[in-house]
């Protein structure tokens, strides 16, 4: 008799490196686990949790943890379930708990709904606030929402927040990839009338900022636009899909400014109570307008998602005047705060950010702000700033932007009073799992590593940066000297794959990459005195990148097969 164990040795089940994802668009998902050293296994995949509708089932007598899915053709919109079953070299054997992957769109013609705008004129500021409101009369079973966003973007059903990312969708080279996100939102969804808001932001899409780096000339540079589609399935087998079109209503709202690279401006008076709620009355709201999708390549964003993923409160403050205060979080992190207020109406409040202090004990950006290039004082560096309603306690956190620093200083037109527990910090990056790391008797090793790894991951926003806060530039050089120490310690993997695909966008016909990717045209020249492509003498068929820094390591780079 076969005794069955079905404890840990064959667990952490991933597809495409990721727990349980809805929304994939992988053709061939790879499927991967952790497990015994077994001698074989099997593999099965299916529609129905009692895998009695196989589409996939292999059995291989080797210790691969990892096989592509290789059964029937995928079909978009459906959940398949998968286990595996593994033997030791003994015969004994061991059961994994049951997994599920969900595929997206998977093809570009499934899309329903329209990309839709408030106006194309890309030098407006204020952010644009849609809405759209439909009924429901029936039994839901599930309900999922996709939505491809050029820029920045928070999604609200019936005046809940959608999910626990941060700057989705993650930045691409936005005229030749588009990334879109998937939700279950069956939960939000409530019977009868519901309303349906975005906020969208500029992102890296409409940079309205200016530096030495050009983002404000950018080839793609738009509004921000978007396209949704809401798929409802009910219990009697019917499906409906809410999407993006004609009937949707637009109008701009208390963001008054945001920029990725400097910060937020917020007018709490402008304020629009009840805008994503259903019965809110959007008479005066305009009709939104029809654009071009950004790009033919809209795919599924499968990459751990940025988030805030460390709530960390400052450590002192210190009081210079009752209009002028200095908070210190004790570390230096890439983020945003929140700051709890009270004042007179139309009090003018300052944030500021930065990482080192004056003599005086002001904060000093000297170190930080020498690419910004601003056209006038209206576009503070690293600066949120935020008009008080009055009359309450307001709280005010950025919708669409992070900064590096240790230090804030707030400063305001009127007197207003601070407590150090007014301000939060929260650390925001892409939330890789932690992959590995060390212990040891010695102090100062142990916070070395610490802070290396609080650098890393302060610079991974979707992509590997070089600093969060005067270029946010995805450096190629630093990337890959890098690499290392952040898949040693955390499973980046997807965010990796994520920014070779923006390499692929980014490269030229002769092979050439610019310094840094994504790029709106920059570096393709800058910081190289050898750049070509070369036969692979290793990978028969496929050519290599190379480039020779100044300075620096030859840095080579395998990139693709030759057609």
């Amino acid at each position: 008799m076969t005794i069955v164990h079905t404890q840990a040795q064959v667990n952490k089940l991933r597809c495409e490196y990721l727990i349980n994802p809805i929304g994939i668009d992988a053709v061939n998902p790879r499927l991967s686990w952790h497990g015994i050293d077994h001698g074989s296994y099997q593999l099965l995949v299916a529609t129905d949790t009692a895998f009695k509708s196989i589409v996939w089932q292999t059995k291989a007598a080797n210790d691969s943890i990892q096989r592509a899915y290789n059964g029937k053709k995928l079909e978009p919109f459906t959940r398949y379930y998968w286990k595996v079953t593994g033997w030791d070299k003994k015969g004994k054997q061991f059961v994994s708990a049951p997994a599920f992957f969900e595929t997206g769109m998977m093809q570009m013609k499934n899309w329903k709904g329209a990309w839709i705008q408030d106006t194309r004129d890309i030098n407006i500021k204020p952010a644009p606030y849609l809405r759209k409101e439909f009924p429901v009369a029936k039994k839901i079973v599930s309900a999922r929402a996709y939505i491809a966003v050029a820029g920045l973007y928070e999604f609200f059903i019936n005046g809940e927040r959608v999910g626990d990312h941060y700057l989705d969708p993650a930045y691409t080279r936005f005229d030749r990839r588009n990334l879109y996100v998937t939700y279950d939102v069956t939960k939000q969804i409530q019977p009868g009338i519901n309303a349906i808001g975005v906020l969208l932001g500029n992102g890296w899409f409409n940079h309205q900022s200016t530096a030495v780096w050009y983002f404000d000339k950018a080839p793609w540079r738009n509004r921000p636009s978007f396209c949704m589609d809401l798929r409802i399935v009910y219990a009697d087998g019917t499906i409906e899909t809410i999407s993006t079109g004609k009937d949707w209503k637009t109008a701009p709202g208390p963001v008054l400014f945001n920029s990725i690279y400097t910060a937020e401006h917020y007018d709490a008076n402008r304020e629009i109570p009840g805008w994503n709620q259903p019965g809110f009355v959007d008479t005066a709201w305009k009709n939104v307008i029809y654009v071009h999708a950004p790009s033919n390549n809209i795919v599924a964003q499968s990459v751990h998602p940025i988030r805030f993923a460390d709530t960390i409160f400052f450590k002192s403050m210190h009081k210079l005047s009752d209009t002028n205060y200095v908070f210190d979080l004790g570390r230096n992190i890439a983020g945003i705060t929140s700051i709890k207020l009270s004042g007179e109406k139309g009090t003018i409040v300052k944030v500021k950010h930065g990482e080192r202090l004056y003599k005086n004990g002001h904060v000093d950006q000297s170190n930080i702000d020498v690419h910004y290039r601003p056209t006038d004082s209206t576009d503070p560096f690293q600066t949120d700033i935020y008009i008080l309603e009055g009359g309450r306690t307001e709280t005010f956190r950025p919708h669409f932007n992070y900064k590096g620093f240790q230090y804030v200083e707030v400063s305001s037109n009127k007197n207003i009073q601070l407590l150090k527990d007014d301000m939060t910090a929260y650390f925001i990056h892409s939330d890789v799992p932690a992959a590995g790391g060390i212990a040891s008797s010695n102090t100062t090793l142990n916070k070395i590593w610490e802070a290396a790894n609080n650098s890393y991951l302060s610079n991974l926003v979707g992509y590997p940066t070089d600093c969060p806060q005067r270029e946010k530039n995805g450096w190629t050089g630093d990337a890959q000297i890098n690499i290392e120490t952040g898949l040693y310690n955390f499973d980046g993997i997807t965010i990796y794959e994520k920014w070779m695909a923006d390499h692929r966008d980014e490269q030229q016909p002769n092979g050439v990459l610019p310094s840094i990717v994504p790029t709106s045209g920059w570096g393709y020249e800058w910081a190289t005195d050898l750049t070509g492509l070369l036969p692979s003498p290793s990978f028969p068929g496929t050519c290599i990148y190379f480039t020779a820094i100044p300075g620096a390591c030859l840095i080579v780079m395998k990139i693709s097969s030759v057609m």
